[in-house]
């Protein structure tokens, strides 16, 4: 029997409603398959979760790079400016990590890539959830609800293509 790959059923059946919570419930998400990849012994499951780690993770930054950090950036100081510029970094780093991850034959090499990817996505989480959003929650409130429909029908046109 495949293993179950969702954090939380809860998080699949209602969208949270407010785009910090959506933000918030992805890196659970992530987190949760980070942690069933680690606790799985079987190669091929673990390739399977690895693909829908980075299946998960490309359609989040996709959401926050399309919607969320430009909002931030015209709306947030040079601190939220820098943050924003930070975390797309970040975002280009997790997109050479995966590429690199997607070509990598040897299972060596690709448990230490792995581990580095999510070593990196939990620094980016931890950053984005103490920091960054706090501001943008700040910055952003009179526009909050214009900015999470934004998100829930950005990510509902993704899914449907």
């Amino acid at each position: 029997m495949a293993p179950h790959i969702h954090a939380n059923d809860d998080e699949t059946r209602h969208q949270p409603d407010d785009a910090i919570a959506m933000f918030t419930a992805d890196h659970r998400q992530v987190r949760a398959l980070f942690q069933q990849y680690a606790d799985t012994l079987d190669p091929y499951l673990k390739q399977i979760i690895a693909e829908h780690v980075f299946a998960e993770l490309t359609l989040h930054m996709l959401l926050e790079e399309t919607v969320f950090y430009p909002a931030v950036a015209e709306q947030a100081d040079e601190e939220g400016k820098r943050l924003v510029s930070e975390a797309l970094q970040d975002h280009q780093q997790f997109r050479d990590l995966i590429a690199t991850l997607q070509e990598t034959d040897d299972d060596a090499a690709f448990e230490t890539r792995f581990q580095a990817l999510r070593d990196h996505v939990e620094q980016h989480v931890e950053d984005e959830e103490t920091t960054m959003f706090p501001q943008a929650a700040q910055v952003l409130a009179t526009h909050w609800e214009e900015i999470t429909v934004l998100l829930q029908e950005r990510k509902a046109q993704i899914l449907a293509s």
